[in-house]
This record gives C-alpha cells, sequence and structure tokens, in this order.
C-alpha cells in the first residue's frame, strides 16, 4: 500500500495552516498578526488589507484552535472534494474566507483570525451530499437547529470566538448546497 495525497486542497491548506503556525511561533514571531489578520477596520489604501481577507483562514492564534478547526476540515474536506471537485472547494472556501472577512470588518469592532467559517461552512454543506429532487434532508434540518442553537447561545458568552463567522460560515455553506443540488438537477 501507498500513501496517497487524496485531497490536495484540504491537505495544502492544513500543511499552509501549519506551517504558518510553525513559523510564527519559532523564526518569525508577529507573522500571524502582520499577514493573516483581519483587522477591525480596512484602510482601503492598503493592499495587504485586502490580501487579508483571504489569508485570515490560514492564521490561528496557537495548536489548540488550529487542531479544533483542522479536525473538521481534515474530516469533512476529502468527503467533499471528491464530493464537488478540488476547484470547487477551492472557490467555495475562498468565497467563505472573503464574505467573513469583510462581514466581519462592516459589521464588527474586532480582528478575525482562523479557518472557522470554513469548518462551519463544511458542516452544513457535507448535509447535502445525499440530497435528491424536491427534497430537503432531514440531517440539513437538524444541523441548521442544533449548529444555530449552539451559535446563538456561545454569542451571549464574553470570549474571543467569532459566532459571526461560525454564522456566515454555515449560510455559505448552505447556499453552496443548495445551489450544487440544483446544478446537478439541471444536468
Amino acid at each position: 500500500m501507498k500513501i496517497r495525497y487524496n485531497a490536495p486542497v484540504t491537505l495544502s491548506f492544513a500543511l499552509c495552516a501549519s506551517l504558518v503556525l510553525l513559523l510564527n511561533q519559532t523564526v518569525f514571531p508577529g507573522l500571524t498578526q502582520s499577514f493573516f489578520l483581519v483587522r477591525a477596520r480596512m484602510d482601503p489604501g492598503s493592499v495587504l488589507d485586502y490580501l487579508r481577507l483571504f489569508t485570515h483562514v490560514i492564521g490561528h492564534t496557537n495548536w489548540g484552535h488550529l487542531m479544533g478547526n483542522f479536525s473538521f476540515i481534515l474530516l469533512l474536506g476529502p468527503i467533499l472534494e471528491e464530493k464537488y471537485g478540488s476547484t470547487s472547494l477551492f472557490i467555495m472556501m475562498t468565497i467563505t474566507a472573503v464574505v467573513t472577512g469583510l462581514l466581519n470588518v462592516l459589521f464588527l469592532p474586532t480582528a478575525l483570525l482562523g479557518a472557522s467559517g470554513i469548518v462551519f461552512m463544511m458542516i452544513l454543506l457535507i448535509s447535502f451530499t445525499n440530497i435528491r429532487q424536491g427534497e430537503i434532508p432531514l440531517t440539513f434540518i437538524l444541523i441548521v437547529v442544533l449548529f444555530l442553537t449552539q451559535e446563538i447561545a456561545n454569542s451571549l458568552r464574553q470570549d474571543t470566538v467569532s459566532q459571526f463567522a461560525h454564522i456566515a460560515g454555515g449560510v455559505i455553506g448552505s447556499l453552496f448546497g443548495f445551489l450544487q443540488s440544483h446544478r446537478r438537477r439541471g444536468r
């Protein structure tokens, strides 16, 4: 048996995020703050601020933060990559990163860092993997109810977690699921 790089987008994302955190904690302290943190305010003239809208999903505060996100991403990503293709998943992840970054800048007075928006996009998107014409999967309904209940309850606590990014990622994943299911039916 040989080892296969079976989910290139998912695995490359995980390796890149791990490398950034390793470099931040060893050779380049401040790397995450400089290049991977969406600040609460954006400078419209700063190219770096626009870049951070894409890169914030690669940066993480510590190994626990990274492991929490990538335990889900490494579990769900390969299934989604096989179902929708590497290019489609990459596009979905990029759109999710930009939208959660922009929404954070527009509506929240806090910074944003990490891949939790992508995690929640994947969680809701995966509930569409067995969708049939004219049906809404019960698994999707249950995930939405559990997800919203948890995120609304968590938003009442004072912490550094962006429940807003979680909810936005989940909404985006739901939209992608509906759009992908309609595209498959149209073929």
